[in-house]
């Protein structure tokens, strides 16, 4: 065997086996999709109904489950009058910055009546983050959670808890948070007092007609 021939079997022999390990690790990871549909829903809170942009119809949002070493692809269509994106703060958008969703800094607002695909893959994170929008004050209303979980075959550093909640604390205005917002900006003071703290899009048994909706937990 000459000298070059030996060289090129061995570098085909390293590309192999890179290509392996790539093609292992790509396999054992998972593709996690979802699709988030902004748009304004009608919500009753403290007695009152109004119009609020909220994301597949819920508030707050879709938790998203994911585990360490996912790729998310995240389908996001703009049913609002307004300029939206979504931000996934806390992720470690590494080599994917333009799907921060930093609205005017990573990437242009999605328009009302346009669509746009996030994606992004967890990379050495685990727990307990959340995703929020990123342009004026839609944040009031579209976030959520997002739960991420160590890989698959991962053991417990603790006893394995029998059961998982997530918890989503928020503020709830009864006027519209982007007038909310525009008042702020023209008057340089600080925004109005919110009308109630929220535990998972509820005020709780201590607001007005709010008892029906009070979340509970059982613990032991």
């Amino acid at each position: 065997m000459s000298l070059c021939s030996g060289y090129f079997s061995m570098v085909s022999s390293v590309v192999l086996l890179t290509f392996l390990a790539l093609f292992d690790a790509s396999a054992r990871a998972h593709v996690h999709h979802s699709t988030f549909v902004i748009e304004s829903t009608p919500i009753t809170r403290l007695c009152q109904t109004h119009s609020r942009v909220i994301v597949n119809g819920e508030f707050p949002g879709p938790t998203l489950y994911v585990h360490n070493g996912d790729s998310v692809r995240v389908k996001t269509i703009n049913k609002s009058n307004y300029n939206a994106t979504i931000h996934w703060h806390g992720v470690r958008q590494i080599r994917t910055a333009w799907a921060d969703g930093a609205g005017y800094i990573t990437q242009c607002p999605i328009q009302a009546g346009v669509k746009y695909t996030y994606k992004f893959r967890i990379i050495a994170q685990e727990g307990t983050l959340w995703w929020h929008a990123h342009v004026s004050w839609l944040r009031a209303t579209v976030h959520g959670a997002i739960v991420i979980y160590p890989k698959k075959g991962s053991s417990y550093p603790f006893p394995q808890p029998y059961s998982e909640f997530p918890i989503v604390l928020g503020e709830w205005w009864n006027k519209d948070p982007e007038a909310v917002e525009r008042l702020l900006i023209q008057t340089g003071s600080a925004p109005n007092i919110s009308d109630a703290f929220l535990i998972n899009g509820q005020p709780g048994d201590l607001y007005s007609c709010s008892k029906s909706g009070t979340t509970k937990i059982s613990v032991q």
